[in-house]
């Protein structure tokens, strides 16, 4: 696992979407073992009460799961995997408008643009 941290957000948030991508892309399987705290802190050479807040979030978002005495574990809630899938794409969405306003593009000619960006890739 590497990660490039960003000095202006937390690192248990960064490491916490990068799980969560890994699981929307299928590298990490619904049900699939996650790295324990001592062998993921020392991979990204960081604290592992670091990783344990990480691990502590995705467990309180259900995205992780505990199985006493064997590990956390990705959940096996295909549901769970779709919303946070979802979530992800709206916050993707909402910054990609947001720069697009922010060059002075309507939402209509956002559109235009982006079905012109699909439509150019369907052909390739």
């Amino acid at each position: 696992m590497s990660i490039e941290f960003d000095n202006n957000m937390p690192i248990y948030i960064q490491i916490m979407n990068y799980i969560k991508k890994e699981i929307v892309i299928g590298n990490l399987k619904a049900g699939d073992k996650i790295p324990a705290v001592r062998e993921l802190a020392l991979e990204l050479q960081i604290n592992p009460n670091t990783v344990q807040r990480t691990f502590q979030e995705l467990e309180r978002d259900g995205i992780v799961e505990t199985k006493r005495g064997l590990g956390r574990y990705v959940t096996s809630e295909e549901s769970k995997i779709m919303e946070i899938k979802k979530e992800m794409a709206g916050d993707l969405l909402g910054r990609f408008i947001q720069g697009m306003q922010e060059l002075g593009f309507a939402n209509n000619d956002i559109v235009t643009i982006v079905a012109q960006a699909v439509n150019e890739e369907d052909k390739e």
